[in-house]
């Protein structure tokens, strides 16, 4: 997925600083899915492509916001200027490290559910069996993923299925990420937020915890700091994205996942992919054949 990337000016200066946070990101995105798979490799290399392919798209095209899924907020705050691509690097090692250590808890799709039906299921759980059970993302209308202790999903997965969810997918991840389980880790890694430097976003980032479009430092510190125990609210942040005056929603980075969900979201709205140099180089041919 770093196919052509490697010595781009924004990739040696990551790649530098990952170097200096202790991980060879140059070796890991030249292994296989399962070397990369692990998640404090995972989103490193993430950022890294999404941040270098960013950097080659046209300098003239009129952002009217940035938004990214999860750790891809940290490449999203880089193209708004509000944090400088060595320390997102260093910042999301971090991010990614306090992650893995968190091993408690596990995460379920559930396919054919609305919001307020997922969240009434998870609310009973809690309820009914003190487990800890949340909705953590909120990815695109039937489509939702919750997160907590592995009895607490388990519980609540059975109960979405007999409330008319068509599918309860069990994800391979390491923890209950965007949950309250993952308290811990975002106090450990509020010690590496707190020790770098932010700029005030332009253009402004719209946020996941809750879908406002942030334009000052002090508001993107403050999200940034609740986002790891809080849900994605991915259709509330296309729907944001589209009520600034957006025309078209451009994924950057490996696969076209954003893009598809974009597409369930805001079907009026024009969404693609841009995961490789020739595609990057392509956008502004697309935009005006649009």
């Amino acid at each position: 997925m770093a196919d052509g990337l490697i010595d781009l000016p924004i990739a040696v200066d990551m790649l530098e600083a990952a170097q200096s946070s202790g991980l060879d990101l140059r070796a890991a995105l030249s292994g296989n899915d399962e070397q990369l798979r692990p998640t404090d490799i995972a989103q490193p290399a993430l950022l890294f492509v999404e941040c270098a392919l960013r950097s080659t798209l046209p300098g003239d095209l009129d952002v009217v916001a940035v938004a990214g899924h999860s750790v891809g907020e940290y490449a999203a705050a880089v193209a708004a200027h509000a944090l400088q691509p060595a320390d997102a690097m260093r910042l999301v090692i971090e991010r990614g490290k306090a992650m893995a250590a968190m091993r408690d808890g596990t995460m379920c799709a559930l396919i054919g559910i609305d919001v307020d039906a997922a969240i009434a299921v998870c609310d009973e759980t809690q309820r009914e069996t003190g487990e800890i059970v949340v909705v953590a993302n909120l990815n695109a209308p039937g489509q939702l993923v919750i997160s907590g202790s592995i009895g607490g999903v388990d519980a609540a997965s059975k109960l979405a299925l007999s409330r008319g969810a068509r599918r309860a997918i069990p994800l391979n991840v390491s923890g209950a990420f965007h949950s309250p389980l993952m308290t811990a880790a975002a106090s450990r890694f509020d010690i590496a937020l707190d020790g770098v430097a932010l700029a005030d976003p332009s253009p402004p980032v719209v946020c996941n915890v809750d879908a406002s479009d942030v334009h000052s430092a002090a508001a993107l510190r403050d999200r940034l700091r609740a986002q790891l125990t809080s849900p994605v609210r991915w259709i509330d942040c296309v729907h944001r994205l589209v009520d600034l005056g957006t025309e078209m929603l451009v994924e950057v980075g490996p696969g076209a996942v954003l893009s598809g969900l974009a597409r369930r979201i805001a079907p009026d709205v024009r969404a693609l992919a841009v995961s490789t140099l020739d595609a990057a180089s392509r956008l502004d041919v697309a935009a005006v054949a649009g």
